[in-house]
């Protein structure tokens, strides 16, 4: 068990916490809005990223442009059975997506699927935090390292896990601004 392992662990949940809090709509357009979003291709879901190209024209307006166009009625199929709460509009080549406003009701929802992303971070951190504690732990029981060295080894897991937790919250409080921001 290596500290730099265990540190390299919780970066990756940070920045998957951060992937997540992309997929959230904070009322601008934005191509990462559509990341969770799979399409029934061929009978095997396929994300929509690797099926169209997705770019946004403007600041309320994502435009969806298939590879293949007779994947498009599937793509516009799987955008309206998301939960993102967003309305195709398919032009036979293209499909666009206006971002609408959002309203303060539906604000306050993506504020708590943002604190629900934020939690599963922070679960993340805290069960590598655990295995690598239980790690210390067998070591110092098979007499591989000192009572002291397993503390002081605790101590700086703890550090590590409070630096990246302080991090996922740091995260949480910029979506939560760029969500209330009107």
């Amino acid at each position: 068990m290596k500290l730099a392992d265990v540190e390299d662990h919780m970066h990756k949940s940070v920045e998957a916490t951060q992937r997540s809090f992309n997929t959230i709509r904070t009322g601008r357009a934005n191509p990462a809005l559509l990341d969770r979003i799979s399409v029934e291709y061929y009978g095997a879901p396929t994300p929509l990223k690797s099926l169209a190209n997705i770019n946004t024209p403007d600041a309320s307006t994502i435009a969806i442009q298939p590879f293949d166009r007779s994947s498009l009625n599937l793509i516009e199929k799987a955008i309206q059975l998301s939960d993102l709460g967003l309305t195709p509009n398919n032009d036979g080549s293209t499909i666009r997506i206006n971002i609408p406003p959002l309203t303060s009701d539906r604000r306050k929802e993506l504020v708590k699927l943002a604190a629900k992303f934020a939690e599963e971070g922070k679960v993340s951190i805290r069960n590598i935090r655990r295995d690598a504690v239980d790690s210390v732990r067998k070591q110092e029981k098979n007499s591989e390292i000192s009572e002291d060295e397993s503390r002081d080894l605790q101590d700086k897991l703890q550090k590590l896990t409070d630096k990246y937790i302080a991090k996922v919250e740091e995260l949480l409080a910029d979506k939560e601004k760029d969500i209330t921001t009107v």
